[in-house]
């Protein structure tokens, strides 16, 4: 799992799980919908105060993911917990109000849903906005870690991190993808019946609130959370008594001995890293405890002793010729490798469905499906977003970046940027088709791809640079368009027009495109982002900028012997 793809995996319900207590009849919950006929406007469920809660949880979670992000690069998926939050804001508030006397408007899922989506919208332009992986790895830090004498990192192929041209690179990069796969919503959604897992248990959590049990359930949930972050609050504080400069505190305490403590073997008593493995799946927690006790406990042991045989002894150990070569090359030959492996898996999995469905007989309606799946379909239909205004926007968008690219880098050429535009649609399908089948969000492979290709034809000079945009403009569009297709899927279940739905959606990408760079330089500012021996390491930084180097040079820019270990381990997830 890779920059923030922890999936609820194998989430399969059938459609009669979603029929709740006010499907139709909504007066418990205090919902406006009695059948189609009494739904309110699409434009009513965009609230003040709903805009106000998913700016608060945009934020709060902003902080949280962007904190993983610059540590391990692990961000788990939290958009469950996200309506969770939304519905005890709200509902916290509308209580409130009651009390001193106020009438407010009722509190219905398609509320919770638009303020999930824009709180999850915001977050996610930190999860994704490559401030952990290539706008990082574009920094000064960065390319002297890569080796300021390594061919193919030359000496203007980097660009310090400023909160102007990254707010300004996150807008001209994120709308686009909003945009690609809008026309597309219902054969996805309603044609093909894809499940989108992680869409789908939020449709769940949400539709479940909203019942006469609902609150109780809620209740205890809030207070679990509260009993759980005050605990882990208490504990923080704790330690912050303990704590020293440099590795000095008891976030260094050498739990297992000091021997196991310079191979980086200890407990760093982190709440963060506990909730994180909690949230992601056994495979997940198993796979980094086997990485981390193969590498630090046996690989770079024995590779560190073969200095001055296999590379010279008077490198320093963060030299690409030295022993961190070894460590980032071999990190990229698993990541592609595995990248590969789900890439090829996930397309054999969307052709074979596709096959499967275009040789089913078409089925009649009225006699096949349940009736509130009909009034789902019909609420996901009639509130339909024009394909020109899909088509003009994509283009609107497209050109102004085509235009503003180019002058923030000019290593990226503007054709380059305009091919990128045109065959995204086709990436952002493929991938969004197979996250509604598996779940997996594969964006970062495709903008892997992208790296490698544009490093390798822009040339030793700038093909750094324009590598790492470049990847960061594929990945952009098509993490983003299949994020909403997932928002789309949480829409329909809980009956949310599709109108508010991407309306929402914009306006949480804007918020994010402004604080996550704030978030950001937060914790540049006040720690030491990049360091290999800090807590914050920003491990990918240091591993997409080798990927790029890796495709201006070739594997003339591996270390002696690494490229056995590189092809062994490319393979090892095949």
């Amino acid at each position: 799992m890779e920059h923030g793809s922890g999936e609820i995996n194998n989430i399969n319900m059938p459609e009669d799980q979603f029929r709740t207590d006010t499907d139709p009849p909504a007066c418990d919950t205090g919902d406006s919908v009695v059948g189609l006929n009494r739904q309110q406007p699409w434009r009513k469920d965009i609230t003040v105060r709903g805009i106000v809660a998913s700016l608060m949880i945009g934020i709060m979670y902003s902080v949280i993911v962007m904190k993983l992000n610059l540590t391990t690069g692990l961000v788990p998926n939290l958009n469950v917990s996200a309506a969770l939050l939304a519905f005890v804001f709200i509902r916290t508030w509308t209580k409130l109000l009651h009390k001193a006397g106020f009438t407010t408007t009722p509190f219905t899922r398609q509320e919770n849903t638009i303020i999930q989506t824009c709180a999850v919208a915001c977050y996610s332009i930190a999860v994704g906005g490559g401030f952990g992986s290539y706008l990082l790895g574009l920094n000064k830090k960065t390319y002297e870690q890569a080796g300021v004498d390594t061919p193919g990192n030359s000496p203007d192929s980097y660009k310090e991190p400023g909160i102007g041209w990254m707010t300004g690179f996150l807008f001209v990069s994120s709308f686009v993808g909003l945009l690609a796969l809008v026309p597309l919503r219902k054969i996805m959604i309603i044609d093909y019946k894809l499940t989108y897992p992680s869409g789908t248990a939020t449709a769940v959590l949400i539709n479940g609130f909203h019942t006469p049990k609902g609150d109780k359930m809620a209740r205890k949930q809030v207070v679990g959370f509260a009993k759980f972050f005050t605990g882990s609050f208490v504990w923080a504080f704790f330690q912050w008594f303990y704590s020293g400069s440099g590795t000095c505190g008891f976030t260094y305490f050498p739990t297992f001995g000091l021997k196991a403590y310079a191979n980086s073997f200890y407990f760093d008593f982190s709440m963060t890293y506990v909730g994180a493995g909690m949230i992601c799946s056994h495979l997940v927690n198993l796979s980094l405890l086997a990485g981390g006790v193969l590498s630090y406990g046996v690989m770079w042991p024995l590779i560190g002793d073969r200095k001055g045989d296999w590379f010279p002894s008077n490198l320093p150990q963060s030299s690409m010729k030295s022993l961190n070569g070894y460590k980032v090359f071999i990190s990229i030959a698993l990541i592609l490798g595995d990248g590969l492996y789900n890439f090829l898996k996930i397309t054999f999995f969307t052709a074979r469905n596709i096959y499967t469905t275009s040789r089913k007989n078409p089925k009649t309606n009225d006699s096949n499906e349940l009736q509130d799946n009909l009034q789902r379909n019909e609420v996901f239909l009639r509130e339909s977003i024009p394909f020109w205004v899909a088509a003009t926007g994509y283009v609107m968008f497209s050109i102004v970046s085509i235009i503003i690219i180019p002058i923030m880098f000019p290593e990226l050429k503007w054709y380059f940027v305009l091919v990128a535009y045109v065959i995204a649609p086709s990436l952002g399908f493929c991938n969004a088709y197979g996250a509604g089948l598996t779940d997996m969000n594969m964006a970062y492979n495709y903008g892997k791809v992208a790296l490698f290709v544009l490093a390798a034809m822009t040339g030793k000079e700038k093909g750094v640079v324009a590598g790492l945009v470049g990847c960061g403009l594929i990945k952009s569009i098509v993490s983003i368009s299949s994020d909403l297709m997932h928002d789309f899927k949480t829409g329909h279940l809980t009956m949310t027009s599709p109108r508010s739905m991407l309306v929402s959606q914009a306006i949480g990408t804007a918020i994010g495109c402004v604080v996550a760079p704030l978030t950001f330089f937060l914790f540049y500012k006040a720690f030491d982002i990049g360091n290999p021996d800090g807590e914050y390491k920003a491990p990918y930084a240091l591993i997409y900028r080798n990927m790029a180097i890796l495709g201006v040079e070739g594997f003339s820019a591996l270390p002696n012997h690494c490229l056995h270990f590189v092809m062994g381990f490319l393979l090892l997830p095949c």
